[in-house]
């Protein structure tokens, strides 16, 4: 029997020093954050070098397969979708509505 997933996945999306928009996914944001800091650590390679970042914007989704539907549609969205996101700073039901994801 599969275990039941006991915790619930955020959405985040990171600002570099450059003003570029990172979007990812974590149980824990903020482990994950000191994880991007870390020199040689274990963030992701297309942010390495362009520290120190900060959380432009954050929501907690639920399982890990809307997580990824979602951060796969905030990925397809472009600069100015994304910054008027982190103005809006919407919560998980208007996020999904905008992205037209069904549950």
């Amino acid at each position: 029997m599969a275990q039941l997933e006991d915790t619930v996945w955020n959405l985040y999306l990171v600002r570099t020093r450059e003003g570029h928009l990172y979007t990812g996914i974590a149980k824990d944001v903020q482990r994950r954050l000191a994880e991007h800091e870390k020199p040689g650590g274990r963030g992701a390679k297309y942010l390495r070098g362009r520290g120190p970042f900060q959380l432009a914007y954050c929501c907690t989704i639920g399982d890990h397969v809307l997580a990824l539907r979602v951060e796969h549609g905030v990925k397809r969205l472009g600069k100015k979708r994304k910054e008027a996101m982190v103005r809006a700073s919407p919560g998980a039901a208007e996020l999904l509505t905008m992205l037209a994801i069904a549950l």
